[in-house]
């Protein structure tokens, strides 16, 4: 037996397709945060000659602000809701689990392939070219920082079948289980100081944050009254603001992202709560034209959007910095009147650089798979191989070399994911996997 066994089968609330546009508008508003805040980030500074490259938001000031701008748990949330529509879909349709997580696999790790090697390729030309090490090093590691997201979600939706198998027998059972399995790491983490223990919170963590995405799309809080969501949602926050101020919780929310938290979970917990209240003025937002051509844009290239979105923004520090050291461009201390002044200018080049960045790359995402492999060992293997792929990176460090290593590992991700890829033979007609 593997994880992509079968679950015990119950009847699906509603295996119809039924696309819910109050997700598609908030999966929409929240990558373009993440954008946003990535950018927000870029501190790049020339002193005696060299650059200097900070966060710019490693301040005091954003920890009150983080809690309101620290949208990943509903990101994961607004995935889960998908995936567990997608998944009881192809159920449905006769579709085998394996065939399922190979499909996903597929879809998450073909833009990945190409993004790697073009890091990898970047990193080898700066070294080729003489930049200094240590600058080489911190452009690697800047490059690094988004890719958690895609080991994790690729984990997230391998463990789709099972989970939703368990959430559908068991669903308080299941949330509290996760939910409880974080307090402990987190009580592992901080009574017996045993830091690295904290990053087994990046599954079980995100795995209840994605199981909150289930009850969304049962509907379950929608059964609830306004009046008690709210209430939900003023409780969930209190109960994360008191374990930060009684307990060793970090009050900065990206704090809590790395390695995850049980007040993550919380956080979580309140978003949904009060995405539930917001979802009919969502829905009404995107019968607005406008609105709906840009969220149809964005979730179409949304993998590509991520991936990109960092090596756009390094390249265009390093173009600053070349440009401050040629004379043509002064860059402003940070978080000085001018660094300030500079900022919706930057911002604004930020997302026209990725948007021409993402409509360029976007064929690779939406280019075909083709069918996926229904066999368990290739799905697992898959699954393996991908986040082994953002494993190497985090535990290696990222340089060209382990920048083509992971896109080889990658490459194998999307082979394995395939029919008869690897093996030669015929490609097998595939149902449906929604």
């Amino acid at each position: 037996m593997t994880i992509f066994a079968t679950p015990e089968r119950v009847t699906p609330p509603t295996p119809a397709r039924i696309r819910d546009r109050s997700v598609d508008v908030i999966r929409a508003a929240c990558l373009v945060l993440v954008v946003l805040l990535h950018a927000m980030m870029v501190g790049v500074t020339v002193v005696d000659g060299l650059p200097v490259f900070e966060n710019a938001l490693e301040t005091g000031w954003f920890a009150p602000v983080s809690w309101f701008v620290q949208m990943m748990p509903l990101f994961f949330i607004a995935g889960g809701f998908t995936a567990i529509g997608s998944w009881r879909r192809a159920r449905a349709a006769g579709t085998r689990p394996a065939e399922w997580v190979s499909a996903r696999m597929g879809r998450l790790f073909g833009p990945a392939v190409v993004v790697m090697l073009t890091i990898g390729g970047g990193l080898l030309a700066l070294t080729l070219c003489g930049v200094p090490a240590e600058i080489v090093h911190e452009a690697g590691w800047r490059l690094s920082q988004p890719m958690w997201f895609l080991g994790v979600f690729a984990l997230s939706q391998a463990l789709v079948p099972v989970l939703a198998g368990w959430h559908e027998r068991t669903p308080v059972f299941a949330l509290g289980s996760l939910g409880a399995a974080v307090a402990v790491v987190d009580v592992a983490r901080f009574a017996a100081e045993l830091p690295g223990i904290g990053y087994l919170n990046l599954a079980f963590a995100w795995l209840a944050i994605q199981q909150l995405g289930f009850w969304a799309a049962d509907g379950r809080l929608e059964a609830l009254r306004v009046r008690s969501r709210a209430i939900l949602a003023q409780a969930l926050l209190a109960a994360a603001v008191i374990l930060v101020l009684a307990g060793p919780y970090a009050a900065n929310m990206y704090a809590n992202q790395d390695p995850p938290t049980l007040v993550l979970v919380l956080l979580g917990g309140a978003q949904l709560a009060l995405f539930s209240l917001a979802r009919p003025w969502l829905r009404r937002a995107y019968e607005r034209p406008v609105i709906a051509a840009i969220v149809d844009w964005i979730g179409a290239r949304a993998m590509t959007i991520y991936l990109w979105h960092m090596p756009a923004l390094i390249a265009l520090a390093g173009i600053g910095v070349l440009f401050s050291l040629g004379g043509f461009l002064p860059l402003p201390e940070l978080h000085s009147a001018a660094w300030w002044l500079t900022r919706p200018g930057w911002l604004a080049l930020v997302l026209i650089v990725v948007t021409a960045v993402a409509h360029a790359t976007a064929r690779f995402e939406r280019r075909s798979p083709g069918a996926p492999s229904g066999i368990r060992w290739r799905a697992s293997l898959a699954t393996v191989a991908g986040v082994g792929s953002v494993v190497l990176v985090f535990v290696a460090g990222l340089d060209w070399v382990t920048a083509i290593a992971a896109a080889g590992l990658a490459v194998t991700a999307v082979r394995l994911s395939k029919d008869g890829s690897l093996v030669g033979g015929p490609a097998r007609r595939s149902h449906s996997v929604g």
